[in-house]
């Protein structure tokens, strides 16, 4: 019997992140002492004043449907925070809330790509860039970054990749999955090869801003002359360890958020009405509240990062931002380690899955055949011990 399913269906790949942490769960449920460091997920609660005023939204009965786009508190309150945060005037009517920052990644695909359309993706990039840009029909243009520039893309690079084709470029800074956090002085320079080509429009995914160690943060909507032509993503699930309560939003030129809203009228409606009363606490609350998460997360770093180097044949660059680290392991690929032949990044994640039960990601999922993927949303004890057992099971 033939495949029912749809060419669009079949051709899609399945999330490797979720599929890895699916497989840690599957091997600790057969008794296995997995440590997962395989899921982008804060490991802190969501502050108590978050919950109480979802809590509130229940009394006051917010149990009807939403605005398809969001409460207009929320929208106003969002405004606020691009002006506090970001520096950028948008009005509500630019404004669009939605189930995750990933279901406003693909509003966007949807209603800006046409069949054919290139969409730059510097690599490493967060793994559904690349599938939900394939699915809008758009096409990828990878262009790959190393662990010796801190897996930043050039200008250079960046010109190098425009055609008359391409219609987008997406990043994410702080990155997911490398930690890279561009500053201002680096998009300005890519914001001037911007200029000389008026038809790209850039999609910056700012989800990890608050988890920043640089110290400084820079939208690359507030270069002069990138507003009207950056969608600016974001939401509440890393920073505010939302994960689970799925609302993220865009600030946009108004016709492509006016899109956005009219995909979403026929996909999914409006975002969860609990969920979004709660946002409007989190996104007016002074950032300083989440210092204590933002302290641990920095603390974890330095201590990964210290205990990567000390591991021979692991290269590694110290993130500036959100929680993971991206080690280049090329050196192990053709080589023989313990019985187990490592031929790429998929082979050694496997392998210390198997042997050091310590559950990554391949950097294939991300655009770079070189590495993988730890997080480091975990506390220092579980850290230590599963950085024992790789550095034991490669050497």
């Amino acid at each position: 019997m033939s495949n029912p399913l749809s060419d669009r269906i079949n051709n899609l790949a399945t999330s490797q992140t979720l599929a890895m942490a699916a497989l840690a769960r599957e091997l600790k449920a057969q008794g296995k002492d997995i440590i997962s460091l395989s899921l982008g997920e804060p490991d802190f609660n969501t502050p108590d004043f978050i919950k109480d005023a979802a809590k509130r939204a229940i009394d006051e009965n917010y149990s009807t449907y939403s605005p398809v786009e969001g409460y207009m508190e929320l929208k106003e309150a969002i405004c606020r925070k691009f002006k506090r945060d970001n520096n950028l005037e948008y009005k509500p009517s630019q404004i669009v809330v939605s189930t995750g920052a990933k279901q406003s990644l693909y509003n966007i695909a949807q209603v800006m790509l046409n069949d054919g359309d290139e969409v730059i993706l510097p690599a490493p990039y967060w793994v559904s860039y690349f599938e939900i840009v394939k699915l809008s029909g758009g096409v990828p243009i990878v262009v790959p970054t190393a662990v010796e520039t801190d897996f930043k893309i050039t200008p250079q690079q960046l010109e190098a990749a425009i055609t008359p084709k391409t219609k987008m470029m997406w990043f994410s800074s702080p990155c997911n999955p490398s930690g890279t956090v561009y500053s201002r002085e680096e998009l300005t320079a890519l914001a001037a090869v911007l200029e000389k080509y008026p038809h790209v429009y850039v999609v910056a995914d700012e989800i990890y801003e608050h988890i920043n160690f640089s110290g400084t943060f820079c939208s690359i909507a507030s270069i002069p002359g990138m507003l009207e032509r950056t969608i600016t993503v974001n939401g509440v699930a890393k920073a505010f360890a939302m994960t689970g309560w799925r609302i993220g939003y865009i600030g946009a030129p108004e016709f492509i958020a006016k899109a956005c809203t009219k995909i979403q009228g026929q996909v999914t409606s409006g975002a969860n009405s609990i969920a979004q009363r709660a946002t409007i606490t989190a996104v007016e609350a002074d950032p300083s509240v989440l210092k204590h998460m933002v302290d641990a997360f920095h603390s974890r770093r330095d201590l990964v990062v210290g205990l990567l180097k000390e591991i021979p044949g692991i290269k590694i660059n110290v993130p500036e931002g959100a929680f993971y680290v991206f080690p280049d392991v090329s050196s192990f690929f053709g080589k023989t380690i313990k019985g187990t032949f490592i031929k790429d990044a998929n082979d050694f994640s496997m392998y210390l899955l198997g042997e050091a039960n310590v559950a990554t990601v391949t950097g294939d999922a991300f655009g770079n055949p070189d590495c993988i993927r730890f997080s480091y949303a975990t506390s220092e004890d579980i850290l230590i011990e599963a950085l024992r057992r790789i550095k034991e099971a490669v050497s």
